[in-house]
């Protein structure tokens, strides 16, 4: 690498760093709990959501809040950084109209303030798992394959929706209804084989964002992970950053044009 190649690298690591830092200070600007909330979040929702779906559904394991809970926050960091991406440009139109920054950087720091936001909620769900009598086994090694595919699979998204965000408005508003379509089919709230039958589980198996959690709760409950399912994500994920990088460093000159 160049002197001058090596320079540029190291300028755009300290943009990027200071654009997640703003990010992370303008996700609590106005919240008394700050950060903290981001741990409050989840666990409030996860007591909701069993007591209501525990109900309904007779389950009775103790150990169905940890379920819930790690599906939530998968979930939760997909629909937030993704959703956060898509506005990127948009929201940081006064900037890019005034200082040169690599474009890719705003989807890029969306996508990564909300990773770090995540994996601080990690903690309580290894505390309510240690409460619950979930206890970490060898499988619990595993559990960084499914969180790196993960912020793989939320960068290609990212970066195809932020590119689209720019040229039809109406994606934000599309991707809302999507994410929802989305969350009934990674299974959060409700064991498959309890609801879906076996005709029906391809409509699980077809949503990469379904076999990250679900290799997911394989390491935290102690079981070996789907290999399969975990290929079929990766490679999905893998493609979607591809075309989302083409796809956005073929559109970028003609941002300026939109926002």
């Amino acid at each position: 690498m160049s002197k001058k190649s090596n320079e540029r690298f190291l300028q755009n690591r300290f943009i990027l760093s200071e654009l997640v830092k703003k990010g992370i200070r303008l996700k609590y600007r106005r919240s008394y709990l700050g950060i903290l909330w981001s741990l409050l979040e989840p666990l409030l929702t996860m007591i909701v959501l069993t007591i209501v779906f525990g109900t309904l559904m007779g389950e009775h394991d103790k150990a169905f809040p940890v379920y819930i809970l790690s599906g939530r926050l998968l979930y939760g960091f997909f629909s937030q950084s993704t959703t956060a991406a898509l506005k990127s440009i948009r929201a940081n139109s006064s900037i890019i109209k005034k200082v040169y920054v690599p474009k890719i950087l705003y989807p890029l720091s969306s996508i990564l303030f909300n990773y770090i936001i995540f994996l601080i909620s990690l903690v309580v769900l290894a505390l309510v798992a240690v409460v619950l009598g979930v206890y970490p086994t060898i499988y619990l090694l595993q559990i960084f394959i499914p969180l790196i595919v993960l912020l793989m699979l939320c960068l290609g998204c990212g970066l195809i929706l932020s590119t689209i965000g720019v040229f039809f408005r109406d994606m934000e508003y599309l991707w809302t209804v999507a994410l929802m379509l989305i969350m009934y089919t990674c299974a959060i709230f409700y064991r498959p084989g309890k609801l879906l039958g076996s005709k029906w589980s391809f409509v699980l198996k077809g949503n990469p964002l379904y076999c990250v959690i679900d290799n997911f709760r394989s390491a935290v409950f102690g079981e070996p992970m789907n290999l399969k399912c975990l290929l079929y994500a990766t490679v999905f994920s893998v493609l979607s950053i591809l075309i989302g990088y083409f796809a956005f460093k073929k559109k970028e000159d003609k941002f300026i044009l939109e926002i």
